[in-house]
């Protein structure tokens, strides 16, 4: 199971993540409360275990400042989580070892994912790091693409939605949070070890874990 803990803005995050066990530290590049700058995070990459993929996040950047930008300051990898087009996804994959494209759930894109030609899919929430759950039912993608469940996660649920949804990968912000933009080392600790936990069981059963209902509306959502 991979697990990238994104929205990182600080080398102690990044730091606690890889401690974790997390795959991946993710950094935003996109206006948001977590936004890092391209210099900052070139610097944090340089203390980190050279097997973490590190991966800049972007969104609607055009392709040749997301290579420019990724190349520069020694990131592994580009997550689109704009309206890219597939020759911009494409375009960026010939020059990026490793990028993930993004969607919003129940986007008309996502029937044509493979056209993208990246390495991994990500079915997000409609407002991308709102900590909102979406209907997991919805996170499907065309045969063939690994698929990296974004949305609303945390400690308590990632196992429900991985056991539902059995994605290749998961991806959290909000949900390992003590407050925005820092992250929190026993919910770090937790959601790593639930991921792994629930991908193990799937492992050993070679089938689907039997576990109850999730309740939506203890997120709020229907």
């Amino acid at each position: 199971m991979f697990v990238k803990i994104c929205g990182t803005t600080s080398e102690e995050d990044a730091l606690l993540a890889v401690a974790m066990g997390a795959d991946a530290i993710g950094f935003i590049f996109a206006p948001s409360p977590r936004q890092v700058s391209p210099a900052r995070v070139g610097d944090i990459v340089k203390r980190l275990p050279s097997e973490i993929l590190t991966v800049g996040v972007f969104r609607n950047e055009t392709a040749q400042r997301v290579v420019q930008i990724v190349n520069s300051i020694g990131l592994k990898a580009a997550q689109l989580h704009g309206q890219e087009s597939p020759a911009e996804a494409r375009w960026v994959r010939e020059r990026v070892p490793f990028v993930i494209q993004a969607f919003a759930a129940g986007h008309k894109a996502i029937r044509s994912a493979r056209d993208y030609g990246v390495d991994a899919v990500m079915i997000d929430a409609p407002s991308p790091g709102s900590g909102q759950v979406f209907d997991w039912s919805m996170a499907e993608t065309p045969d063939g693409c690994r698929l990296v469940l974004a949305g609303g996660l945390h400690p308590d649920n990632v196992g429900h939605a991985i056991a539902q949804v059995r994605p290749w990968g998961v991806d959290v912000v909000t949900g390992v949070e003590g407050e925005p933009g820092h992250k929190d080392a026993p919910k770090v600790r937790a959601f790593v070890a639930a991921a792994r936990e629930a991908a193990v069981l799937i492992e050993e059963r070679d089938e689907p874990v039997d576990v109850a209902p999730y309740d939506w509306d203890q997120e709020g959502h229907q």
